[in-house]
Order: C-alpha cells, then structure tokens, then sequence
C-alpha cells in the first residue's frame, strides 16, 4: 500500500515537472522570437545607416577639399599682400628719385642760366677789347683812311722813329693777339662747360621721363593687385560659405545615424537588450571609428608619401657643375612672381635679398651668378660684348629693346623667342620677344657676352 502511494506520488510529480518544462520551453521560445519578428524592421534601420553614412563620408571629403582650397586661396592673398609692400615700397623709393631729379634739374638749369649770364659778361668785355684795338688803329691812321701796320713802319721819318715805329706796332700786336687768345680761350671754355651742362640736362630729363612713365606702370600695378586681393577675398567668402553648409550638413548627418541607432537599440528584445546595447554600441563605435581611423591611415600614408617625396626628390644642380650659360639663364628664375623693378636696383645686397631689380641691374646680377663681370647700365653693356645679328642670337645673349630711348631696355635670351628681365610691370619675369610689345620694341642688337 504504502509502496503504492509513493509510486502514485512519484508519477504525479513527473505530470507536474513535464508540464513545467512545457511551459518554460514555451516562454522561451516566445522571449526569443521577438528579434526574429524585428529583424526585417532592424535590417532595413542598419542599411539606411549605411547609406548615410557613405553620403556623411562623401561629405566630409568634398569639405576637406574646400579647407584645400581656402588654404590655396589665403596663401594667394598673402603671396599678392606681399608684393602689394613691395610695389608700394618700390613707388616710394621711386618718387624720392624723381624728387631727386627734379632737384638736379633745378640746379643744372640754374647753372646753365649762370654761365648764359657769364657769357654775356665775356662778350661785352670783348667788345669793349674791340674798341680798344679800334682805337689803338686809328691812332696810326691819316685822315679819312686806314693804314695797316705794314704802313705805318714804312712812314718812318728816321731810324729812330722806325724803330720806335716797330715796338708800338709789336706792343698792339701782342695786346691784340693776347686778347684775341683769351677771348677765344673764354668761349672756348664757355661751350666745352655749356655742352657738359645741356649734356646732364639732358640725361636727367631723359632719366625724369622714365621714373615717371615707371610710376604710372607702377602706379596700374598696384590697382591690378589690389583688383585680384578683392577678387580673392570674394573667392573665400564664397568657399567659407560653402565650407558652413557642408558643415551644417555633416551636423545633420551625424544626427541622424545617432537617431537610427537609438532605434535600433528600441526595437531589441528586454532579454536581449543587454547584449544588443552592448553590440549595437560596439557596432556603433566601430562605424563611427572607423572613417576616422581610415582617414588617420589615409592621412598617415599621404604623409608619409610627402616624406618619401620629399627624400627621394631631386638635389638642386651644382653650380660648379652647371655652365656659364645655364647659371645666367637660370639664375633669375626664383625670382618670378616674387620681385618688383626699381630704378636703380640690384647693385646691393638689401635690393637682390629682396627681389628689386631694374633691367640692367639684373642682368649684372644674373651674370655674377656665374662668376662674369659686366656693366650694369644699358649704355656699358650694349658695347660689353661682341655684337651679333639676331639670326645667330642664342640662349645666354643679350637683347636690347627701345623704350623711353634707344636700347633702353636690357634682357637676356633663353632661345625660343623668349628672354628674362626685370620688367617694369612684372619685376623679374620671362617675356615674349617674338610677337606682341616686345617684338615691336626689339631693335635687333644682341650682344654675345659669353662665347
């Protein structure tokens, strides 16, 4: 009986342990079939994530190339500011030399009006000599008549008078030749020192017209520079403005893959909620990471390109190793888009330091450069050389143009139909000589300082 009870008891307890398992098995399988009836909704959440956040990535490189060119942009504004001072600076150095000029020019005229006025003062004494020698003649003349001294020593009563006769006549000769000597010894004087002045004259109001014609060039320069910085400033503007939305954009972005993730973490199981925050955070992370740690690589591996291109870059040419014509041609090319011409420059260290240069100026330089001594005027280089045709001109030689006056202006040739000289509108810079200004300014000189 009593084992009976227990048998009985036992097989009730297994009814009730299967209907637990039952119902736990069934819970179970209730609490797990959450995700899989959310997976669709998830999946969808996770694509759209992933297609902003290509478009967020997209974004984000279109705004790093604006930062590119803003850069771009403000270094140009810088490069012009800077030639801006030194355009400014030349026109004041500029107007102190014509300031200078007009002084001389003052003074020479005042010079040349003295010596006007000394040379009426010499020729009224020569007047006044003529009348004396006239009156010292007629002392000897009879009346109504002239007599020459030939007839005057004839009409010697004695020998005594002949005499007498003889040293009067040689007295007025020697006081008319000694007049006549100092008279021409006193216009001779006068025109070799009037010529001298009307010479200077000359050259300085050859030299005025050139400062002013280079300060008016000078003078646009400034204008046209002044006209691209405005421009430049409107181009960053524009690009700021650009830059602002994009950055706007990528706030947008950014909110709205925060958005899905929040979503997505809503839409996971309470069970599973744990774990999915865990793997949606991690997942999270990974992703925003990653184009971070992309572009870091990215980054890295352009630096590193730079570097490598930097190491492996060519070495600049050995002078010793370079000829004489490669150093001259050459020698000037650092120079371009960095230099500005001023009358007179280039004959000491402060101007060639910073790129201030006239067309002759720069020439002796740029020979120098190569150990070649020549003039630094138009006037000394032009006769510095051997004279050639200019169907035999090659790189190296010198070419002169007529501005403000004949060969007024100096270059050298590089071949091609090109030259480089100090411009007056450009500083240093390579030319055309074969067609346009210089062509018809080119009178066909060329000089071969280097054989």
């Amino acid at each position: 009986m009593t084992k009976y009870i227990l048998e009985s008891r036992v097989m009730t307890l297994r009814k009730r342990l299967i209907v637990l398992n039952t119902t736990i098995i069934l819970g179970l399988g209730s609490a797990f079939s959450i995700p899989g009836v959310n997976a669709e909704s998830i999946n969808k959440l996770e694509n759209q994530k992933s297609q902003i956040q290509q478009q967020r990535s997209s974004l984000q490189a279109t705004l790093a190339e604006a930062d590119k060119e803003l850069v771009s942009v403000l270094k140009e504004i810088a490069e012009l500011n800077n030639k801006i001072s030194k355009v400014e600076k030349a026109i004041e150095d500029n107007n102190k030399l014509i300031a200078e000029t007009q002084t001389k020019i003052a003074s020479t005229k005042s010079e040349v009006d003295q010596l006007k006025a000394e040379m009426a003062i010499i020729e009224e004494r020569i007047e006044k000599r003529s009348a004396i020698l006239k009156q010292r003649a007629q002392s000897f003349q009879e009346s109504g008549g002239t007599v020459a001294y030939l007839d005057v020593l004839l009409g010697a009563s004695s020998f005594s008078d002949f005499v007498d006769r003889v040293g009067a006549v040689t007295t007025f000769v020697q006081a008319d030749k000694q007049l006549l000597e100092e008279q021409e010894q006193d216009k001779k004087a006068f025109e070799e020192k009037k010529a001298a002045v009307e010479e200077e004259l000359a050259g300085l109001t050859s030299m005025m017209t050139e400062l002013k014609g280079m300060q008016s060039i000078m003078e646009e320069q400034k204008q046209q520079n002044s006209s691209l910085i405005q421009q430049l400033k409107d181009k960053e503007n524009s690009i700021a403005d650009k830059k602002a939305k994009l950055q706007s954009e990528d706030v947008k972005y950014a909110s709205m893959i925060a958005q899905i993730e929040q979503s997505i973490v809503a839409q996971t199981a309470p069970v599973v909620q744990t774990a999915a925050s865990t793997s949606s955070s991690a997942g999270s992370a990974s992703v925003t990471s990653a184009p971070t740690g992309s572009s870091s690589v990215k980054e890295q591996k352009t630096a590193a390109q730079k570097t490598k291109g930097s190491s492996n870059s060519a070495p600049k040419p050995s002078v010793k190793g370079g000829s004489a014509i490669s150093i001259v041609t050459t020698a000037g090319n650092k120079y371009i888009g960095n230099s500005v011409y001023v009358f007179g420059g280039g004959r000491n260290a402060y101007d060639i330091a910073n790129g201030r240069f006239d067309c002759s100026g720069f020439v002796h330089w740029a020979f120098s450069q190569a150990g070649i001594s020549v003039g630094a005027s138009t006037d000394s280089l032009k006769f510095g050389g051997r004279q050639v045709s200019a169907s035999e001109m090659r790189a190296g030689d010198l070419v002169f143009f007529d501005t403000y006056k004949r060969d007024g202006h100096v270059g050298i040739y590089l071949g091609g139909g090109k030259f480089i000289g100090s411009q007056s509108s450009t500083g240093v810079a390579v030319a055309n000589m074969s067609s346009g200004y210089w062509k018809t300014k080119f009178n066909g000189r060329v000089v071969r300082v280097i054989e």
